[in-house]
């Protein structure tokens, strides 16, 4: 494909928090069912900048992308530095041939929403199946268009009557060129597996996600250090916002791997969240696992501290993002500080188990929301004739089971054991892997012992 037109998609990857409704976003998800498979239908060569197989450095590379590519589609969802960055520079460099995207609740800034941007719908974890037919449709429209009628869509060149697009010298543009179908090559010789070994960084962090998957806990951390050391070129320089993601992938590898020791391992993930901001972040996917590093520490013995850290964390992201798993959490460690001397006084005690009880009120009613909303979302898919795939009928299962304990849980907690009886047998029914099962009783015995030992509180 090295003489085919080329596509360059300019989007975050992995799993992003879009931090004005704190809304956790697989990219990877809207990368791979909307974009990667409309514009190859097209014969057009596809690549996003974590695709690209290099030794040097990326930055150079994404420029070159940037100038040469035939198409550019950029991807806005959750807000992304990077990506409003380049379409920037794209912008500037191409009167045309640029394609803007994002998901439906992204709040456009004033200098973009005069632009066309096609908007989609994402769940987090996935896309639904009915959005997915309608968006790839939409977008395959939009590339004809594009390329067929080569009218201006960058407001550089539509507001600046009169300018030039810059332009190499002959022999620059051809060693572009020649960049450009070489990475090109590159790609689909990773796809067609006709080569080596792939490096690039979407096949680390695929290789590092797949690892967690199987409990690999040691290569998924070995996996995330390798990519985050290629995000950083090799540099020297400590992980910023950006790197956010492969920093929280590498603090759940870290402390799960229980390397050197449980103990030593659960301080170090936090250390590597402190990297990010911890103390002041308001990215509920980082102060929900520094919540729950705080809550095995305390259950180690390392202090009483961890226990109060561990409910303000978890509280932060309750109030944040307003979930259920973050408010399930917080139910569960306030009855657990009543049983301590964290709360020393009867007044105290009773304060957190009323506070934890209208806590699980407020998730019964999330459990719900999310049921009605899986509920609408079959409705729609059973509207099209083709089927559900196999990995969304997994993921739409593995909620079912969390709202399904989640509820179960709640109804246990606030005493109602007919309710917990009928949400707990559902759980059972659903599909899912036996240590999501075992993480549920696990913490529902621990609750059921704390509750034994508390006294009435009159």
């Amino acid at each position: 494909m090295a003489n085919a037109k080329k596509c360059f998609v300019v989007m975050g990857f992995g799993i992003k928090t879009d931090l004005a409704t704190g809304r956790k976003l697989n990219l990877d998800k809207s990368y791979q069912a909307l974009i990667k498979p409309v514009v190859e239908s097209k014969n057009i060569a596809c690549i996003r900048a974590d695709e690209i197989r290099h030794s040097g450095s990326i930055d150079l590379q994404m420029y070159q992308q940037l100038l040469s590519a035939d198409i550019v589609i950029a991807d806005l969802s959750t807000a992304n530095v990077n990506a409003f960055y380049e379409l920037g520079i794209r912008h500037a460099l191409k009167p045309s041939t640029t394609i803007i995207m994002s998901e439906e609740l992204l709040g456009y800034p004033f200098d973009v929403n005069h632009i066309v941007i096609n908007r989609y719908t994402h769940l987090g974890d996935s896309i639904d199946y009915f959005e997915v037919l309608r968006f790839q449709k939409l977008l395959g429209d939009t590339i004809d268009t594009v390329i067929n009628t080569q009218l201006p869509d960058s407001p550089v060149y539509t507001f600046i009557e009169g300018l030039i697009p810059p332009s190499l010298k002959a022999k620059a543009n051809r060693v572009v060129r020649q960049i450009g179908d070489a990475l090109t090559e590159k790609s689909d010789a990773a796809e067609s597996g006709s080569t080596g070994e792939d490096h690039s960084l979407s096949f680390i962090i695929k290789q590092g996600e797949e690892a967690l998957q199987k409990k690999q806990f040691d290569a998924a951390k070995t996996l995330f250090e390798t990519a985050l050391h290629m995000v950083h070129d090799g540099r020297e320089s400590p992980p910023v916002s950006n790197n956010t993601y492969l920093i929280q992938r590498l603090a759940l590898a870290t402390y799960q791997a229980k390397q050197p020791d449980y103990i030593a391992a659960l301080n170090n993930a936090i250390e590597l969240l402190e990297k990010i901001d911890l103390g002041r972040t308001n990215d509920p996917e980082t102060v929900a696992l520094a919540g729950s590093i705080e809550k095995h520490l305390f259950e180690e013995g390392q202090g009483d501290e961890h226990l109060n850290s561990a409910i303000l964390l978890y509280q932060r992201g309750y109030y944040l993002l307003h979930n259920r798993h973050n408010g399930i959490n917080l139910a569960y460690l306030l009855q657990l500080r009543t049983t301590t001397m964290l709360d020393p006084k009867k007044e105290d005690k009773i304060a957190d188990q009323v506070w934890a009880n209208r806590i699980r009120r407020e998730v019964l009613e999330l459990c719900k929301k999310d049921i009605e909303k899986i509920s609408n979302m079959e409705s729609h898919a059973d509207e099209t004739i083709t089927p559900v795939t196999e990995e969304q009928e997994g993921i739409i299962s593995e909620q079912k089971f969390w709202i399904a304990v989640n509820k179960a849980e709640a109804h246990f907690g606030l005493g109602e054991m007919m309710e917990y009886e009928q949400a707990a047998a559902a759980a059972a029914l659903v599909k899912h892997d036996e240590w999501m099962m075992e993480s549920f009783t696990k913490q529902l015995q621990k609750l059921s012992e704390m509750m034994n030992k508390q006294e009435a509180f009159a």
